[in-house]
């Protein structure tokens, strides 16, 4: 039986067109796709269909809500398809695919997000060969979450970073394997999969700015961390630290504005600035003061991971304590444990 796969076009580079001030979204995608595939190509290829977003987006401009829109389009149209593809923007890709990867759990079907760093339009693209891979893996290949697709790497969609800003080879997992790789042949490693659970769709409200970041560096002040928790709309920050997640204890009133803020109840979680390798927050003494503090190591977690699954948990969950809880578990095999 053949599949049928929904593209759903939410904007991205992959569809825009060069305006005197660089490149915009431009609608009609699905007839730009057609008229790119020669009768031969289209042949072989699942049968499709193209959902295109009214008010497109350039990803530099995703807001949390975008998340809610992406979802969706997927469960109104769950049970009409076998597969599905997101077009999306490469700038904020990873933080999309790692919240549909918590909004959407226990997946039966793929769901595989993929874009292009030239489009559609221009001659010389990566767009077609991104798209075109995605169809054939999104309507004949078992994959059970949400993934990435880029530059022949299937990538699980909350372990991925983009990682370079203009390589083809854009996005990688720097703390988890591939989940396949298309070549010659398309390899998928399926004993990395994640397995079939019950079905559990959710399309949350976000709350507006509730989740802040605040980057480490030499000489950071305590009011840069204080400014960043001050207003209580704010519940969770995401550190970033050196190594393995080790800060400037020394900076006694920077620790002090993370203690008062965990007691009032503010999430907190340790990442590293390091790409690869995961938090051990204390093995050095200076990560111990974090333990004594009450900040959560964020084991491997990419940022993107992290950032998403504290706006999720913060809208499904009625206390700090189950988001703390569940920042340390795997809810879809976002960390290590």
């Amino acid at each position: 039986m053949s599949s049928n796969v929904l593209i759903i076009y939410t904007g991205g580079t992959i569809g825009m067109q060069m305006s005197a001030d660089g490149y915009i979204p431009v609608a009609g995608f699905e007839a730009l796709l057609r008229e790119r595939l020669n009768a031969g190509a289209a042949m072989q290829l699942p049968a499709f269909e193209v959902l295109e977003f009214e008010h497109l987006i350039d990803s530099s401009n995703l807001q949390p809500e975008h998340w809610n829109k992406i979802a969706e389009a997927l469960q109104d149209n769950w049970d009409r398809f076998d597969g599905f593809i997101v077009l999306h923007g490469t700038d904020t890709m990873a933080y999309s695919a790692s919240a549909l990867s918590y909004m959407m759990q226990g997946l039966d079907k793929p769901v595989i997000f993929t874009g292009s760093q030239i489009p559609l339009t221009e001659l010389r693209n990566d767009a077609l060969d991104n798209l075109l891979t995605a169809l054939i893996l999104a309507g004949n290949y078992p994959l059970n979450e949400v993934s990435v697709f880029f530059n022949g790497r299937l990538l699980r969609g909350n372990r991925s970073s983009k990682l370079k800003s203009t390589g083809f080879d854009a996005f990688d997992s720097p703390n988890f394997p591939w989940l396949g790789q298309a070549g010659i042949h398309i390899d998928l490693h399926e004993h990395l999969l994640l397995p079939k659970r019950k079905q559990r769709f959710m399309n949350p409200v976000f709350a507006e700015d509730a989740v802040r970041v605040l980057p480490i560096y030499p000489g950071v002040s305590a009011c840069v961390a204080r400014d960043l928790l001050a207003p209580e709309h704010v519940k969770a920050l995401i550190m970033i630290s050196y190594g393995v997640g080790n800060p400037p204890d020394a900076n006694v009133e920077l620790m002090n504005v993370l203690a008062e803020a965990n007691a009032r109840g503010v999430v907190i979680i340790n990442l590293t600035h390091c790409l690869q390798g995961r938090v051990s927050q204390g093995a050095y003494a200076t990560g111990q003061t974090l333990n004594r503090i009450g900040v959560l190591p964020g084991s491997d977690l990419t940022l993107e991971a992290a950032f998403s699954k504290l706006h999720f948990l913060l809208a499904t969950e009625t206390s700090a304590e189950d988001v703390r809880r569940l920042m340390a578990e795997s809810v879809c095999g976002e960390l290590s444990g």
